[in-house]
Order: C-alpha cells, then sequence, then structure tokens
C-alpha cells in the first residue's frame, strides 16, 4: 500500500518551528480529501492543514503540544487509491481572514487553512512507520486521545478534580461541556462533596501550550529586554462622562453606543502628533527606531484562550463612533480566534474597564516602546478652586522604554493625553 506523508509547511518569515495545537484525525481513521487534519501554531499566526488525498491515517507526527520543526513528518496516510502520483509540493498560502494584542502580549492567533501543505508522495511499498510517529490501537485508546474541551472547561474540571479522559470514556463522546460537568456532579455525591472541600496538598499539572504559551514567550522577552519605567497620572473624567452620556442620549439608536475607548484612542492620536517618540517599533537587528505618522493602536482584549492584542489600524483617521465599531469588532474577532496577527501595532491601549484597579504597571508589547493602560473610575473629593468637590477620576499607569522615551518626554505624553481627555467638547468633537 502506497503512503502520503504530510510534513510541517514553511509558513515563511522565518518561522523555523511550529507548535501541535489539536489533532483533527487519528489514527486508523479514515481521512478524506481537503479534510481538516491538524492546526498549528506559530509566534505569529495559527494554521489549519488539510490533507490533499484521501486515505486512512497511518501515523501521526507528535502530540498536542509538542513542537516540531518546518519540513518534519507531520501525518502520514495510507493511500485510498494505491495508483495516485506523486503530488508536486506547493508554497504555502494562507488565505486571507478578517482582522487581531496584551497589556501587553503575543498578537492575536488567527486561523487560516492551508491545502496540501508540503505533501510527499511514496509510490513503493511503505515500509514500517518511523518510531517518532504515534499509533493509537484501541477505540479506547483513540478516546482517551481525542478527549475536547475549553480552556474553561477544563480550569472548572481540575478545580472540581475531575478526570476529563474518564468522564469522555464514562459518556462516551470525546467534546465535553460544561453542561457535561454539571451532569457528573448531579449524579454523583463524591464529586459534590469534592466540590465542597477540595484536597489542601492537591497539584493540578497545566500543560502551557497554544496562545498561551506564546503569551509567556512574548512576555518574558518583553520584560527581559527592554528596560520598563511606569508613569501614572489622575485624570478628571467628568466631563467627558456627561459628553459621552449626552452623545449616547442622542445618537446610541443611530449610531451606536459609545465607551470610554473611542475618545482615549482620539487623545492618543491627537498627543502623539506632538510626541512621535512613543509611535514607534525598535527594530534590534538592525538597531533603527521607526517613527510612525499614522497610528496603530493594539487594544489588549481578554479572551478565554488568554490576552491577545488586536490592531486598530490608522486609528487618526477614525471618527468616534468609527473607533468604537472597529474596537467592538476587533474584539469579537479576537475571542472567536480571527484576527490578523501580522498587522503591525505602533503603540498599545490596555483598559480592564471596572476591573482596572488603581494602579498598574503594563508591560509594553515589543518591539513597541509605549504602552497606555487605563484604570477604573472613582468618584472621590477632589479641590477645585479651593473647594472640594466631587469628581470622576481615572488614573493612566502607562509603561515606556528608557532606552527611546525620556521620562520627560514620557510625562509631557501623557499630560498632553490628559488634556485632551479633561476638555473632550474642544479637542475631540468628530
Amino acid at each position: 500500500m502506497s503512503h502520503y506523508t504530510i510534513k510541517i509547511p514553511d509558513i515563511g518569515e522565518g518561522i523555523t518551528e511550529v507548535e501541535i495545537v489539536e489533532w483533527f484525525v487519528q489514527v486508523n481513521e479514515p481521512v478524506a480529501e481537503d479534510q481538516k487534519v491538524a492546526s498549528v501554531m506559530t509566534d505569529k499566526v495559527s494554521v489549519d492543514i488539510t490533507s490533499p488525498v484521501a486515505g486512512t491515517v497511518a501515523a501521526l507526527g507528535g502530540s498536542a503540544g509538542e513542537v516540531l520543526a518546518v519540513g518534519a513528518n507531520l501525518v502520514d496516510i495510507a493511500l485510498a487509491d494505491a495508483n495516485v502520483a506523486p503530488v508536486d509540493e506547493p508554497q504555502p498560502t494562507p488565505a486571507a481572514v478578517e482582522p487581531v494584542s496584551i497589556a501587553t502580549v503575543a498578537q492575536e492567533q488567527n486561523s487560516h487553512s492551508i491545502p496540501s501543505l508540503t505533501p510527499e508522495v511514496n509510490a513503493i511499498e511503505a515500509p514500517p512507520a518511523p518510531s517518532t510517529l504515534s499509533h493509537a490501537t484501541t477505540p479506547h485508546e483513540r478516546l482517551l486521545h481525542k478527549v475536547q474541551a475549553s480552556p474553561a472547561v477544563r480550569k472548572r474540571a481540575a478545580s472540581l478534580t475531575i478526570d476529563l479522559s474518564q468522564l469522555a470514556l464514562q459518556l462516551q463522546k470525546n467534546h465535553l461541556t460544561h453542561a457535561d460537568l454539571d451532569q457528573h456532579l448531579a449524579g454523583s455525591d463524591t464529586s459534590r462533596a469534592r466540590t465542597r472541600s477540595a484536597a489542601t496538598d492537591a497539584i493540578h499539572t497545566v500543560p502551557v501550550r497554544g496562545l498561551r504559551r506564546q503569551i509567556a514567550k512574548k512576555m518574558l522577552e518583553s520584560s527581559q529586554s527592554i528596560p520598563h519605567f511606569s508613569y501614572v497620572e489622575a485624570i478628571d473624567v467628568t466631563e467627558l462622562e456627561a459628553w459621552r452620556q449626552q452623545l449616547n442620549h442622542h445618537w446610541a439608536e443611530q449610531r451606536g453606543r459609545l465607551t470610554l475607548l473611542p475618545f482615549l484612542v482620539r487623545a492618543m492620536c491627537l498627543a502623539v502628533q506632538k510626541h512621535p517618540e512613543v509611535n514607534a517599533r525598535y527594530d534590534a537587528e538592525q538597531q533603527v527606531l521607526h517613527q510612525y505618522d499614522a497610528v496603530h493602536i493594539a487594544i489588549a482584549t481578554q479572551t478565554d484562550e488568554g490576552l491577545m492584542v488586536p490592531v486598530l489600524e490608522n486609528a487618526q483617521q477614525l471618527s468616534l463612533w468609527d473607533i468604537a465599531v472597529q474596537i467592538q469588532d476587533l474584539a469579537q474577532k479576537a475571542r472567536s480566534g480571527g484576527g490578523d496577527l501580522k498587522a503591525k501595532s505602533t503603540i498599545t491601549l490596555s483598559s480592564l474597564g471596572a476591573l482596572g484597579g488603581v494602579v498598574a504597571t503594563p508591560i509594553i508589547n515589543a518591539p513597541e516602546v509605549a504602552i497606555v493602560g487605563v484604570n477604573k473610575q472613582i468618584r472621590m473629593p477632589v479641590v477645585i478652586d479651593e473647594q472640594i468637590q466631587i469628581r470622576t477620576m481615572m488614573n493612566l499607569s502607562s509603561s515606556f522604554d528608557h532606552r527611546f522615551v525620556d521620562g520627560m518626554h514620557a510625562a509631557e505624553f501623557i499630560q498632553a493625553v490628559r488634556a485632551f481627555l479633561e476638555k473632550p467638547q474642544v479637542y475631540l468633537v468628530d
């Protein structure tokens, strides 16, 4: 029987290795032409790999979470038609997807579909599969290998000391949800007891894979390579909040509701015009700092998989409502796994809203040189003209790369942002 080997493709941009994120097939399972077989991830993009031939999966090149070099064997397929001719090796061309960053993190993992990635056909009888490829032998083993659950479900199961593999066997299904956990708990007194009082000496092992691995890598690189310094300033947003509510009252139905973020984006764009040194990217290899006229703002977005930073491109050209619509669209795509991670941001905006705390020290989204962090709003007494007034105050906690941004310039930039936010009807009107 002839075999067809799909290899790890050269995705380009200097990528030398990829991580196996998820298998869509298992050993001894049939595979159709153009069927997805695996999802792999680099530090820039997530790619779905499809099979260019029909047949039966003979061997897999590794387990989910393993890192394989470009050119390594990914899937060995026993061909359904022994007379299949060799296929020319195409270049991978990820399909374009809809447009996505952390306070500061690796920029948005998006999914592409790549047909016929670096295939190789052997016209002779296939020798025994290499020992590096894993073979499942029974339905029991295949079911254990195929357990699928979202990170939230896995985290909850771990907190309840529920073995997802055993639960999958018990329910005879490989895709587990919160409803399955609820069903398991409802039918088990011992499980309910564990929920109320988990063992204090329990240790839960959580593999660092996929997006979380890329986040960890990016955070470590940023914190170790960039000399951070942070600057915190209090902003009086009383007038801004009153104006925002007024705009929403008159225009919400026709143009959509405005949150605080569009105003922050507009203020940053205006401030950057006076302080271009903060709207930049550093090329460490060439030792060149690139300053940009256009403002491409990475918007930190929390997802179930981790922190992502979709990019709002050419923000300086957008109206408040355009900004609001695009931010919402980027956030939805990031949370659904879409977006373009190759988009290059020039500065990052990070906000946790009501969870923003009072002060933070955000990590810069390298190779950028600045990040603006937004803390929560607080009603508090403030002295104005020797009188105590209750005002709505909000801190901006920002970090800068001290190699390229001096303390004075950072302070002037944030003070400019403050001036625009405190007089919104003068500076931020469309």
